[in-house]
């Protein structure tokens, strides 16, 4: 899981068994996760047939709940923004199953929706409005899972990291994997800007090793054209409209701590790292980053503060105005269409989670359930 129930939790547990102090707290809190999956407090009865199941017309909100590791319950809650109406599972009311094991990603792209999921290591493609299943691809080589961790697409293509180091290129027409590139270790996530497909490769799974580099794909030739390093376990990539790439660099959840870097992508290089604030995850809606922190150790909690890319000096350190506290932030996104900000609340990580909708000003507009530990926050426009 790309989150924290494969990468910190392995990671943690390793610092426990080395001998490393205050991580006790933390591992009693991820292994918690691991076992440990609740259903979603409003969600119907899946086994009547009487309850409708409502397709989106035009604006909607897929938000992907990664589930419980090991519980078999990620799913997709619908928002329909047309009259606020919620589906907590709906690619299970649609396909009659469950999604699989540790949602990853979601990505729409040309009519369809793309869903991986970690620990099922599995392609999921659905219709992007009705959520009816159009294949499985399996990411299971020769007996081993290859866990896919992130979506992109570029032209004809998309592109589905996984941990086993490796990008695989997926024709949208004929649905059947083409190539399969090497990466870096454990690629964590894709990004599809200035021409290039960018890979940020974490060697989380390989603690205390990790990687520090991001790849550069050539999307036309499918082939790794450069390396970058920009530091210790990268982890998101999100581009502005200047020609730059950010990427929040993870750390060791020790001493080496979380920061938001910027890649020059013509350059191909990090011209600059904001030292002055932790960083765990990020969305970039036109000049504006929205940039979250949250500390595992239950030290700070969680904070969002507003970054002006263009200038690249803090707008707000606080972005929420109104005095909504969120327990556990745990996925950020902007609606494409409104700007409205959504920022998910995984709570205590077992419990339904709950997405927040802001407007620019940081006064919260509605509130929607979601399911256990909501994360890709994701937005159909018809």
């Amino acid at each position: 899981m790309k989150r924290i129930s494969t990468k910190l939790a392995k990671s943690f547990t390793n610092k426990l068994i080395i001998g490393s102090t205050g991580q006790t707290a933390l591992l009693y809190l991820f292994l918690t996760l691991l076992v440990t999956s609740i259903s979603c407090k409003k969600e119907p009865d899946d086994n009547n047939p009487d309850i409708p199941v409502e397709v989106p017309e035009s604006r909607a909100v897929y938000v992907l709940n990664q589930g419980s590791y090991s519980g078999n319950n990620a799913s997709v809650t619908l928002i329909n923004l047309e009259n606020q109406s919620v589906t907590p599972d709906y690619f299970k009311a649609q396909n009659d199953r469950e999604l699989g094991d540790t949602g990853a990603d979601l990505y729409i792209y040309g009519g369809k929706a793309y869903i991986v999921t970690n620990i099922s290591s599995q392609l999921e493609i659905v219709d992007a409005v009705t959520f009816k299943s159009i294949k499985q691809i399996s990411f299971i080589r020769e007996g081993t899972p290859q866990q896919p961790s992130a979506i992109t697409g570029f032209g004809s293509n998309i592109f589905v990291s996984a941990y086993d180091s490796t990008v695989s290129v997926i024709d949208t027409a004929t649905l059947e994997i083409v190539k399969v590139i090497k990466v870096g270790m454990n690629p964590d996530a894709l990004l599809t800007a200035n021409g290039k497909v960018w890979v940020s490769n974490s060697g989380g799974l390989n603690f205390p090793d990790y990687d520090n580099t991001v790849s550069v794909i050539d999307p036309i030739t499918l082939r790794e054209v450069n390396k970058i390093e920009v530091g210790t376990n990268p982890y998101t990539l999100q581009a502005d409209s200047y020609g730059d790439i950010y990427v929040i660099t993870r750390g060791n959840y020790s001493d080496v701590k979380m920061r938001l870097k910027i890649i020059d992508a013509t350059t191909q290089t990090v011209k600059h790292t904001f030292d002055d604030f932790d960083a765990y995850n990020f969305t970039i809606k036109g000049d504006t980053a929205y940039v979250y922190y949250y500390d595992y150790t239950g030290t700070t909690g969680s904070s969002i503060m507003m970054l002006n890319v263009k200038t690249e000096q803090i707008i707000r350190s606080n972005f929420i105005t109104d005095g909504t506290v969120i327990n556990t932030v745990y996925g950020i996104a902007a609606d494409p269409s409104s700007n409205d900000v959504y920022i998910s609340d995984a709570k205590d990580f077992v419990s339904q989670g709950t997405v927040y909708c802001f407007g620019t000003d940081g006064k919260l507009k509605s509130s929607f359930p979601a399911g256990v530990n909501p994360f890709a926050i994701r937005f159909l426009v018809r």
